[in-house]
């Protein structure tokens, strides 16, 4: 398995999101979801209409088995309620063009980001970037690793902060500035 990358340029993922809205409401859908809950692929794309109506979205992760209560973000909430007023409350957020109600599999999820990631000439992108975005920007924005810990159920800040690159972007920086 390849290592991926958050997203970590604002602009990106700005330019991705349009990208994926010009492109698809479920596949902008996908995006938002992901860079917004921090949830893994495989329990995003189990996701129902009626999972994401209040202001949380309750589930039990299928890695883990522990069950998990994510807030919706105002943000998101704005933009589930433009894509999902008329839907009903059992069908699947992010259903896939062959059956009558199964969601896409992990790998038509992968192929969506890899069309984008091309697009944008991203490298190392895969489903788990999604995760890796939002625990990046989450990180930026509240310099709270605790709270992120807690969130990625990671046993030790140095795991969290390794996972969503930060620890990358310092070597990178210290690199930069060495000379001999």
């Amino acid at each position: 398995m390849n290592f991926v990358q958050p997203i970590r340029d604002q602009e990106k993922v700005e330019g991705l999101k349009q990208y994926f809205k010009n492109d698809s409401e479920r596949n902008y859908l996908l995006f938002i979801m992901g860079i917004n809950t921090g949830l893994r692929i495989s329990d995003i794309l189990k996701l129902k209409v009626g999972d994401v109506k209040n202001t949380h979205i309750i589930l039990r992760e299928q890695k883990t088995g522990k069950q998990k209560w994510i807030r919706i973000t105002p943000s998101l909430k704005r933009e589930l309620k433009k894509l999902i007023d008329e839907r009903d409350d059992q069908e699947f957020l992010f259903k896939s063009r062959q059956g009558n109600n199964k969601p896409i599999g992990r790998s038509m999820a992968y192929k969506i980001l890899q069309k984008a990631a091309g697009e944008f000439k991203l490298r190392d992108i895969g489903t788990h970037t999604l995760r890796k975005t939002f625990g990046y920007h989450f990180y930026q924005q509240t310099k709270d690793v605790a709270m992120l810990q807690e969130i990625f159920n990671h046993s030790s800040p140095d795991i969290t902060l390794k996972y969503i690159g930060v620890n990358q972007d310092g070597m990178d920086k210290a690199m930069m500035k060495y000379k001999i």
